[in-house]
């Protein structure tokens, strides 16, 4: 009796620890994100306060060196490269995650998963070093320049496809079989039951796999940087060349002063705020599917 009440004192204090200790990192965890941010509000402050946002939206250019700080093809340049890629990872991730739990027989779903798995682990200046190479001179043979809002979507989109699929896959993993054999039990097929019962049921998991890969399209760097131009102008077309808030934070802060350098924080500001953006709106959906799913 003396030792089983020893080991469940034991147990009680681990657990104690345990909890303390995960609440310990998970401050360390927002602490280090609220310095960030207030990192970023005070290296952005003198730009608002010298320059102020409206310039930002309103100036006749972006021309440092004549205190024009235009941000809005730069951002227009972000928003249409992350939108294209998801547009084009979305259904293949999640066609793919389907066919890897549901369709491909096990010799070939286990290495195709291998290879997602693979694909996920590539550094992005690979991406950007094969689009540099293959993709830009195929699209200059079809429409010059080559670099442009098009090569920029399609790296990103295969950058991003490893995140949405293997999310997809996680969730689709988690479906209950209970819910599988009743709607097999009805006389459903295998569409009918993976459009109509585990596609709904696993919609939350997808849609944060998706808003995941905004998250990784939104702050990528080098491969957009390889690939895009460089050019501050809204694209008017698939062809354009274009800047992205990245890559321009990546081409100018070695040499930005004044004005010009914290104008490059606020790049970071407004690139904070979308995916903070893009993070409350995949946690509203995670918990209006949980209200509903208890209802």
């Amino acid at each position: 009796m003396i030792s089983s009440s020893n080991n469940i004192l034991s147990h009680f204090h681990s657990d104690r620890f345990l909890l303390w200790s995960l609440r310990f990192l998970a401050l360390i965890a927002g602490s280090l994100l609220v310095l960030i941010v207030l990192f970023l509000l005070h290296e952005s402050l003198p730009a608002f306060q010298h320059i102020g946002l409206r310039s930002f939206f309103a100036d006749e250019g972006w021309y440092p060196s004549e205190e024009l700080y235009l941000l809005t093809p730069i951002l227009w340049g972000t928003i249409w490269a992350t939108l294209g890629s998801i547009m084009l990872a979305a259904p293949l991730g999640i066609s793919s995650a389907v066919c890897i739990q549901y369709y491909a027989p096990p010799f070939l779903a286990k290495p195709y998963r291998r290879l997602v798995e693979l694909l996920a682990g590539i550094p992005s200046v690979v991406f950007g070093l094969w689009g540099l190479v293959v993709l830009v001179p195929l699209i200059a043979r079809w429409q010059p320049p080559g670099p442009s809002l098009l090569a920029g979507i399609l790296v990103l989109s295969v950058m991003i496809l490893p995140t949405i699929t293997l999310v997809t896959l996680a969730s689709l993993a988690h479906i209950p079989a209970s819910s599988i054999h009743s709607a097999t039990a009805l006389g459903l097929g295998r569409w009918s039951i993976i459009q109509r019962v585990i596609l709904p049921t696993a919609k939350a998991g997808i849609f944060t796999g998706i808003f995941l890969g905004v998250a990784r399209a939104l702050g990528e760097t080098m491969a957009i940087l390889m690939v895009c131009g460089n050019v501050v102008q809204a694209p008017s077309t698939l062809f354009d060349p274009i800047r992205t808030l990245t890559a321009n934070i990546a081409l100018e802060m070695a040499y930005a002063l004044g004005n010009h350098r914290s104008t490059l924080f606020v790049s970071g500001l407004f690139l904070m705020v979308m995916v903070v953006v893009f993070v409350i709106m995949a946690e509203g959906l995670r918990h209006r599917e949980a209200h509903a799913g208890s209802r």
